[in-house]
């Protein structure tokens, strides 16, 4: 049975995608400085701006799913469920 599979056009999906790339990069750095036996703290640091930047993106998709999304599902009387359903999502990034 296929799931049924929601999609949308990202208004700003070129910078969503730039700022995904440079944490790849960012996770990448991670990965070869504990390869390389690097200090601890250091990693430490780099891993705080990789979540930081993840933050980020989390919330430019949220801001975009708010305008965009919601607005249009209350304009078509969808208003509750579109609402029930952004703040799941927003409860289990707090988590």
């Amino acid at each position: 049975m296929e799931e049924n599979i929601k999609t949308t056009v990202q208004p700003n999906k070129q910078q969503l995608l730039n700022r995904l790339k440079r944490v790849e990069g960012q996770v990448r750095g991670v990965h070869q400085m504990v390869e390389n036996d690097r200090y601890c703290v250091d990693i430490l640091h780099q891993v705080s701006a990789i979540q930081s930047a993840m933050n980020k993106v989390s919330l430019a998709l949220l801001e975009d799913h708010t305008h965009h999304c919601v607005a249009k599902a209350i304009k078509e009387n969808k208003g509750e469920e579109a609402i029930s359903e952004l703040m799941d999502v927003m409860k289990a990034m707090t988590k």
